[in-house]
């Protein structure tokens, strides 16, 4: 089969495709025909050997591609094979075929498309889990999402105005506002402002009566997160996503004891490895609510496998409005 594989971490232009033996499912797991596979940031970090766990060299990276299962293994039920899914593989997926635990294999509703399902991946269900485990959002709470024009902020606009929240989109760029607003963002809060620490808490509370925000969604890390953090509503709650936008924040934690808020971490793949019954029910929901058409994919620029360093360079240079997925096989 075509793959994408890594035999030495660098930057993604030196990727390049090679022909690999198709990998056979194991014991509880399913075969999935690659058709389509989402280009993350994440996969970006995994290539370059800066992220926080790192696969054995060589290895096939991408995570939660969309397909078809043709094969199970032993002691799978369910998925069937002709079944259409999301595998939620955490590597592999830049590959004609990927072996997959049954159990991180989503059906899909038979109107998303594979474009549309890779958009979905790893970036709906991290917002999700943000909001849903690890901020426990209420409706009608203040949410102000940070680095609103990327993946995982898309998805948390809409899933945070969907589930009845007031919705701040945090951009660096004007020229996104119109985005995210259409994404469902009540306000939006200027991130490109000098004097970040003072000028992010005057603009969150000129949007919520000088209250703060209920909960705050920070994927950007650096200077960012210490300016978010002052704009907490007392009771407040930061959950962190990652660091795209600048270095590994500090916290001093007596600010913590003094305004009664909490910092939390979200690291998505140990729930789908601890808790696949919670993940299970993140993704019926996600998927009712884009069947109820309350929320939708960003656009997705779609490029063939043999441009995944080209999509990842594109990802990492911030010359993409919305995802990049890679397409294996048409629909």
């Amino acid at each position: 089969m075509r793959a994408v594989v890594v035999d030495e971490f660098g930057p993604p232009e030196r990727l390049r495709l090679s022909e690999m033996p198709p990998p056979w499912p194991g014991a509880g797991e399913v075969l999935v025909e690659v058709h389509v596979a989402p280009v993350n940031y994440v996969d970006m970090l995994v290539v370059g050997g800066t992220y926080q766990s790192l696969p054995a060299r060589p290895f096939i990276p991408g995570k939660g591609p969309a397909g078809v299962v043709t094969a199970q293994g032993p002691g799978v039920t369910t998925p069937g094979v002709g079944d259409r899914v999301l595998a939620m593989a955490e590597e592999g997926s830049y590959a004609e075929f990927v072996a997959v635990r049954a159990d991180q294999c989503y059906r899909l509703p038979p109107r998303i498309t594979f474009v549309e399902a890779a958009s979905l991946s790893l970036v709906y269900d991290t917002a999700w889990f943000a909001l849903r485990e690890r901020a426990r959002m209420a409706p009608g709470e203040t949410v102000l999402v940070l680095g609103a024009s990327g993946g995982v902020g898309h998805a948390a606009v809409q899933l945070g105005r969907a589930a009845g929240a007031r919705v701040l989109a945090g951009i660096s760029r004007a020229e996104r506002a119109v985005a995210v607003r259409a994404a469902g963002a009540d306000a939006v809060i200027d991130l490109s402002h000098e004097n970040l620490r003072e000028t992010l808490r005057e603009q969150v509370w000129a949007a919520t009566d000088g209250r703060g925000a209920d909960v705050i969604l920070d994927p950007l890390g650096g200077e960012v997160f210490a300016a978010a953090l002052r704009a907490l509503a007392w009771c407040g709650r930061l959950v962190v996503i990652g660091f795209a936008g600048g270095p590994i924040p500090t916290v001093k934690t007596n600010y913590l004891l003094l305004k009664n808020i909490e910092v939390s971490g979200l690291q998505i793949s140990d729930y789908r490895k601890r808790r696949p019954a919670r993940m299970a029910a993140c993704f019926a929901e996600i998927f009712e609510l884009y069947e109820g058409s309350r929320i939708e994919p960003a656009p997705a620029q779609v490029f063939p496998l043999d441009k995944a360093g080209e999509a990842l360079a594109a990802l990492r240079d911030r010359r993409l409005a919305g995802r990049a997925v890679l397409r294996l096989r048409e629909e």
